[in-house]
């Protein structure tokens, strides 16, 4: 079996595809994946032996600064995309079985396939991706936030936004397949049964009419990577410190600043994960520690909380560990959708805004310590599996045969 697997952006996009090749290869497939140029993207699957597909602009390019880019140069970098999706992954997908595609970006992936004569599946991280009465559509960088409050009406605007952006080029590119036009590209591109690569227990699917959602649990592998023996010097100094880290967020320095100033106002140590926005300590105090690219699932288990900015892999990890979560949410995809679950199911709390200040991040980090709170996240932790990635490779295998 061939599976050609295929996404656009950061860290967190390209991740759970790389634990289903892994998965996948264990099971006698052959897997090529799709993504950005990055190095560090090539490296990474060069190290499971999957030959990568660079398709599209540089990701760390467009996350350079502390702002999201204009609305017109997000306009012409999607445009860009299908441009380069239609002319590389026909040859791509050549001799393959399936084509798993995650994310929206992934606007020619199913045109791809259909004109290959290969079964297309979609597959999203969060629920609030996929329409539902019982949730708002996230926001999306670059087009205006629908002024209606309901959820039905909120979702048709969403489609109408992902129409004017993709239906022209679509639809052109599917006429010169031999193809026919599509009238609802978002609903074209998630088909009406869609993978859902999220923790019941943490993401549930909301029974919804009209989508037959297929969920898997969130796809991972285990970490057994050993802990710099620096920063397990510093755990062993004091007491559990706090994580903070925001990944490829376009965090700035100011918020690392105000979290730290919380934390030693309560009298707890921190550990600032520098992330792709390169941030650093605020100053030369022995109780902070500054570090790079660790072992998570490792770490998560020895500190006191999480404070990050919602994406689904890192809430995810900090949940199977038990650790208690403070969401910063940027305004973007389903980081808000994650900071409202972490605190629906009280295992942390959510802030509102970018930039919160030094009084409201304390009060968040009294909730999220509190001794309720860390006995709620332990009992969830318990609950969240691990076989997601293991279970969506079998469902692939099992349709092959």
């Amino acid at each position: 079996m061939r599976v050609l697997l295929s996404t656009y952006g950061s860290r967190g996009d390209v991740e759970p595809l790389v634990a289903l090749a892994v998965r996948l290869r264990e099971r006698g497939a052959e897997v090529r994946m799709c993504v950005p140029p990055d190095e560090e993207f090539a490296e990474r699957l060069a190290g499971i032996g999957v030959r990568p597909v660079p398709v599209g602009p540089s990701v760390r390019s467009l996350a350079r600064g502390t702002a999201l880019p204009s609305a017109a140069d997000l306009s012409r970098t999607r445009d860009a995309l299908v441009e380069a999706q239609f002319a590389l992954l026909p040859a791509a997908v050549e001799g393959c079985d399936v084509l798993v595609a995650a994310g929206l970006a992934q606007i020619a992936a199913r045109s791809v396939a259909e004109a290959a004569g290969v079964r297309y599946v979609y597959v999203s991280y969060a629920a609030v991706h996929l329409p539902s009465p019982h949730h708002a559509p996230p926001p999306r960088p670059g087009w205006p936030e629908p002024e209606v409050d309901d959820h039905r009406a909120r979702w048709e605007r969403d489609a109408e936004h992902v129409n004017t952006q993709f239906a022209e080029a679509l639809n052109r590119h599917r006429a010169a397949l031999g193809l026919p036009p599509v009238e609802s590209v978002r609903d074209h591109v998630l088909t009406d049964r869609p993978w859902l690569a999220a923790d019941p227990a943490l993401g549930p699917w909301p029974r919804t009419p009209g989508l037959d959602v297929v969920q898997t649990g969130t796809w991972s592998l285990p970490d057994e990577r050993p802990l710099p023996a620096d920063l397990v010097a510093f755990l062993e100094a004091g007491d559990p410190p706090v994580y903070v880290g925001f990944g490829s967020a376009n965090a700035p320095q100011d918020l690392v600043r105000h979290t730290v100033e919380a934390l030693r106002a309560q009298g707890h140590r921190a550990l600032v994960s520098r992330g792709w926005a390169d941030l650093g300590l605020i100053d030369d105090r022995d109780d902070c520690f500054a570090l790079g690219e660790v072992n998570h699932q490792r770490l998560f288990r020895q500190v006191a909380a999480v404070v990050h900015h919602g994406g689904a892999g890192t809430t995810a990890t900090a949940a199977r560990a038990g650790a208690p979560q403070v969401v910063v949410p940027a305004a973007i995809s389903d980081n808000l959708y994650w900071a409202d679950r972490v605190a629906d199911l009280g295992i942390g709390t959510a802030l509102d805004g970018p930039v919160p200040d030094t009084g409201s991040l304390g009060a968040a980090f009294r909730t999220a310590l509190a001794p309720q709170t860390r006995a709620r996240a332990a009992t969830l932790g318990a609950e969240v599996r691990s076989d997601g990635a293991a279970v969506a490779a079998d469902l692939l295998l099992d349709a092959a045969r």
